[in-house]
């Protein structure tokens, strides 16, 4: 009887420390990975959550942008990394298709994280430069059928919710553009302002200053519905594509065997920070749920 005591005295012993550490939870500052380049609408979200997450959590938490491969290499980097709560990752509807995107993943999207819950549920707009002709949609999609691949169409690289609607933009139309991906939607949109190309969908956090601005031309959102943000801006849909719903969901994830503890916690201040947000900086059509 002395080898089983004495192995199940070894195994308290080892056990123990890991407990109290996940109790104790988060013990330094936590690391928020973004598959984006910085100002882009995945920043944005992040920026604000990791403000907010941070006071409930009474630690800081940095947000960490490591970009490239349409947020794959940042996948398998928090695949990879330690499971004790202090690495979590935000990503959005890419993680889901990554996998029809690349032959070769280093990580499972099922299998190798922990969700910790879902963020914000996003719209998408369809922009155009400033002095293209179309005025509305409806000029647009005549103008697009008579000029096809000469206009090119914008996106974040492969695998970004850009190209995801612009590809189903494509297909809705009847069209076919010249697709010119870039290293971010940052990028995207500054050629977009500069006039460098003519078309871009994108989210509303990173278009809806320049459609208040009025300095590119806004030619609806991807929604069934029109949004809170834009009452007066009519959605792809009732101008004439009929069916057409897109918009991007985020998801915040840690690596798979991070503790039930930490993952609560994070859990809980997940809940506390999106109803601030709601509150606070009129995220309240954008939340998809708590």
């Amino acid at each position: 009887m002395r080898t089983p005591l004495r192995l199940t005295a070894t195994l308290a012993l080892l056990v123990a420390p890991a407990l109290s550490a996940a109790a104790d939870y988060p013990q330094r500052p936590i690391s928020l990975i973004v598959p984006f380049a910085a100002g882009g609408p995945t920043d944005v979200v992040a920026r604000s959550l990791a403000n907010e997450m941070g006071k409930v959590l009474k630690q800081t938490v940095v947000v960490e942008n490591r970009t490239g491969a349409g947020g794959t290499l940042a996948a398998g980097y928090v695949a990879a990394a330690k499971p004790d709560g202090h690495t979590i990752f935000l990503h959005h509807t890419g993680m889901a298709t990554a996998p029809a995107m690349y032959s070769k993943l280093r990580y499972d999207p099922l299998k190798s994280f922990e969700y910790i819950g879902e963020v914000v549920d996003v719209p998408m707009t369809l922009m155009a430069r400033a002095d293209l002709p179309p005025n509305n949609f409806k000029e647009f999609v005549d103008y697009a059928k008579a000029n096809g691949d000469k206009i090119n169409l914008a996106n974040a690289g492969p695998g970004a919710v850009s190209q995801l609607c612009g590809s189903l933009l494509q297909q809705a139309m009847g069209v076919k553009f010249t697709t010119v991906p870039f290293q971010g939607t940052g990028p995207a949109m500054t050629a977009l302002m500069g006039k460098q190309v003519d078309v871009l969908c994108d989210q509303t956090t990173q278009t809806l200053p320049h459609i208040k601005a009025k300095d590119l031309k806004f030619y609806g959102v991807t929604t069934p519905e029109r949004i809170k943000q834009l009452p007066d801006a009519p959605t792809l849909a009732e101008q004439g594509l009929k069916g057409f719903d897109v918009k991007v969901w985020h998801g915040l994830y840690a690596p798979k065997g991070t503790p039930k503890q930490a993952i609560d916690k994070l859990n809980e201040s997940l809940k506390v920070a999106l109803k601030a947000l709601r509150l606070c900086n009129g995220w309240s059509s954008w939340v998809h749920r708590l």
